[in-house]
């Protein structure tokens, strides 16, 4: 569905926002609605996208997706399919451990080690579950182990719970982000934590994970030299071979030559996401995070939505 109220092209909202005209943008850096144009592009994507893989058993409640355009920094442009809707994240909750380290460490309240240092590599690069669980230990002072007493397990939820405390005062809502991930399953006092049937697990919206990605790309998280920490460890090289993969990016296939990627995959036996940012050689820049559930086998929903996305917004571009 187009939202036709909003249909403010690209080109118009540069050329206001060189006139000054900046009561047209909300406080966070985003139009005050979606950008009209933008948004029908990614209405009709997930349109095409839920069509072509029905039979296969998409729903159209089995995926969602967030587009942040970054042509102009000053002025990102966002829509959206679902963006609310809570997801499990899988590996994409790293992104979220890994701003929460670098602000820690900004406010000096974490002295980082060469120990700490290969855990937060082999977290997001090879995006390793058990240096995952190494760093939310760190930033919590909270470890694995048997159940607890439920006097010492108030205590132990409040601090595993930092993470959430940190990003809901930055204004991040609708989102759980304080469980380890893991090969097997949670035990102990883990599974305790999840409330035993996983009431309690990890949940995230692809606007939120948008958000976030864009502020570390902007250089606005926490610190522009922190920023760019964040994005060398988000450096992925789409010609290798890992690229199209779990460690890189699904979309990798979708994006031609030239395209420079910066990514965080999850991949479970349910769900296959992708949280990337790219630039392309005609200079457009996107933030694209897209979510599946029910699908994870499947290979080809998330390039096909990526292409027919960049097709669109090339469309848009000749108009």
């Amino acid at each position: 569905m187009i939202a036709r109220k909003t249909f403010i092209s690209f080109t118009l909202l540069s050329l206001l926002a060189a006139a000054g005209v900046s009561e047209l943008f909300a406080a966070n850096g985003y139009t005050n609605e979606p950008s009209g144009d933008l948004q029908a592009v990614v209405d009709n994507v997930a349109g095409r996208t839920h069509q072509k893989f029905k039979s296969g058993g998409l729903g159209q409640n089995d995926f969602a997706a967030t587009v942040i355009s970054l042509r102009d920094r000053r002025y990102p442009i966002k829509a959206d399919y679902r963006g609310a809707a809570q997801i499990y994240p899988a590996s994409v909750v790293k992104l979220f451990y890994m701003s929460f380290y670098f602000r820690l460490l900004e406010d000096g309240k974490m002295r980082e080690t060469s120990e700490l240092k290969r855990g937060l590599r082999d977290m997001i690069v090879d995006s390793g579950n058990e240096a995952t669980g190494y760093i939310l230990d760190a930033l919590t002072g909270t470890t694995s182990g048997p159940e607890l007493p439920q006097r010492e397990f108030a205590a132990w939820s409040w601090k595993r719970n930092a993470v959430n405390r940190y990003f809901a005062s930055l204004g991040y809502g609708n989102i759980n982000i304080n469980q380890k991930t893991h090969c097997e399953d949670a035990y102990g006092v883990e599974q305790q934590f999840r409330s035993y049937k996983g009431e309690n697990r990890n949940m995230l919206t692809t606007n939120a994970t948008a958000r976030l990605l864009k502020e570390i790309v902007t250089g606005e998280s926490i610190s522009r030299e922190r920023s760019l920490e964040m994005m060398r460890l988000l450096r992925r090289d789409k010609n290798t071979d890992d690229a199209g993969g779990f460690k890189g990016a699904f979309m990798a296939d979708a994006l031609e030559p030239g395209t420079k990627l910066w990514a965080k995959a999850g991949f479970t036996s349910r769900t296959r996401h992708d949280a990337v940012y790219i630039e392309t050689p005609d200079n457009e820049k996107l933030v694209i995070v897209v979510f599946t559930e029910g699908q994870s086998e499947n290979t080809e929903i998330i390039p096909f939505f990526a292409k027919n996305l960049l097709d669109g917004i090339k469309s848009l571009r000749n108009l």
